[in-house]
């Protein structure tokens, strides 16, 4: 089941900002994130805030979502007026499965968007899509609805990884269906691959990453599988019906993911994250890593606008009510100092390929960056001329390569 939110501040009944962030609104690009939390199916290890229709209880359909939506993307225009950029650069509409909702009602959404905002010439929207939830005539529609980035969840070839993932897709659904957005207009497709699975062997991930690679995708993330608290999984893990993760078997599917998808002609520029070319990058993502400002619209969505943080109530019953009354469904809400953004623009953007200026960091940050560069973590050449890029061991320990720089 999904995870529970931190506490944070109250949000003001009208979500009202305080006029420190509106005068930073935009300033590093402005984007939009749209949560769908329907699932048909909850995945063995999802922890994330979807629901299934037997999970949802009363009082919520996916029928009335859209316009719950476009209800809040009215607040967010009452909140910030005039304040963001002319254009809005991103879109992205994550969840759940967005792609369970018609293709019309995503249309509309974007629609709104545009109409409230309006979208940059060159504006990147993406959906994310589970392989069983689309067809070509679906993708068709979507592209012609403005959508020209997909994002869908591989995560895996091997049919026994898939099956103890709890995932409803065939093998090769995933690749299918990356074609046929590529054959209707999709500019950028991604896949998503999960490494270190019980029981997935080193010819299964090879085999994954061939299959991923041969789809003709421009954009490829492999994450390692996170044991969440509260999951099937975890549970299954507890009772000894499955072996926990193992931290080198993640290691050595990482580096064979760098070997293959580098000799295919990707570059990494994100740790979990690799592009064809850089208009392949999820410009979206970077919005995040790199400080700029979004409104996030759904239950449970989180939001940056000028140094404040804020996310909305859990369930989609709570977040229907509380628009239902004329008010914001933001739930709780922090602001962040100064230190507080310089922590987290060091603990982002050492994941980058573009590294950071060493320059950002204090007296002991550096000394921990001469010492990561001394052990092979950090680039020399590229600290020789004042910035802290990870080596490709040093992505491996990226982690702790970040605890270096902030003591």
């Amino acid at each position: 089941m999904p995870g529970t939110l931190p506490a944070g501040r109250p949000v003001p009944v009208d979500g009202a900002l305080p006029e420190t962030a509106l005068a930073q609104a935009g300033a590093r690009g402005f984007g939009v994130y749209v949560h769908v939390p329907f699932c048909a199916s909850r995945c063995g290890y999802c922890d994330f805030n979807t629901y299934t229709a037997g999970e949802l209880g009363g009082g919520v359909s996916r029928e009335g979502y859209a316009d719950q939506v476009l209800a809040e993307l009215a607040l967010a225009g009452r909140v910030l007026g005039g304040r963001p950029p002319a254009r809005v650069d991103t879109v992205f509409v994550g969840g759940g499965t967005p792609t369970l909702l018609p293709p019309d009602d995503l249309a509309r959404i974007l629609d709104g968007i545009d109409r409230l905002w309006g979208l940059a010439g060159d504006v990147e929207v993406t959906t994310e899509a589970n392989p069983e939830s689309v067809t070509p005539e679906s993708l068709k529609e979507l592209r012609a609805a403005g959508y020209n980035r997909i994002s869908l969840g591989m995560q895996s070839a091997a049919p026994g990884v898939l099956a103890i993932l709890d995932r409803r897709h065939s093998a090769g659904r995933a690749t299918a269906a990356a074609r046929e957005a590529r054959d209707v207009g999709f500019d950028h497709v991604n896949l998503d691959l999960i490494y270190g699975t019980p029981g997935e062997s080193a010819e299964d991930f090879a085999a994954s990453l061939d299959a991923a690679i041969s789809a003709g995708v421009d954009h490829v993330s492999a994450y390692a599988l996170i044991v969440e608290e509260g999951t099937r999984l975890a549970v299954r893990m507890r009772r000894g019906e499955l072996p926990y993760p193992d931290d080198d078997v993640a290691a050595d599917r990482y580096l064979a993911a760098e070997a293959a998808l580098s000799g295919a002609g990707f570059s990494w520029y994100e740790v979990s994250n690799w592009a064809r070319t850089p208009a392949a990058r999820c410009r979206h993502n970077l919005l995040y890593w790199t400080g700029g400002d979004w409104w996030g619209l759904g239950p449970g969505a989180h939001s940056h606008v000028g140094g404040v943080r804020w996310w909305n109530v859990k369930h989609p019953s709570a977040y229907a009510a509380r628009l239902g009354a004329g008010e914001s469904p933001g739930q709780g809400r922090e602001l962040l100092s100064a230190a507080d953004r310089r922590v987290e623009d060091v603990m982002l953007r050492l994941r980058l390929a573009s590294g950071l200026p060493l320059a950002v960091l204090d007296d002991a940050g550096r000394s921990g960056a001469a010492e990561a560069r001394d052990a092979g973590l950090l680039d020399g050449a590229e600290y020789d001329v004042g910035r802290a890029v990870l080596t490709l061991r040093g992505r491996l320990l990226a982690d702790a390569v970040v605890r270096d720089l902030l003591p």
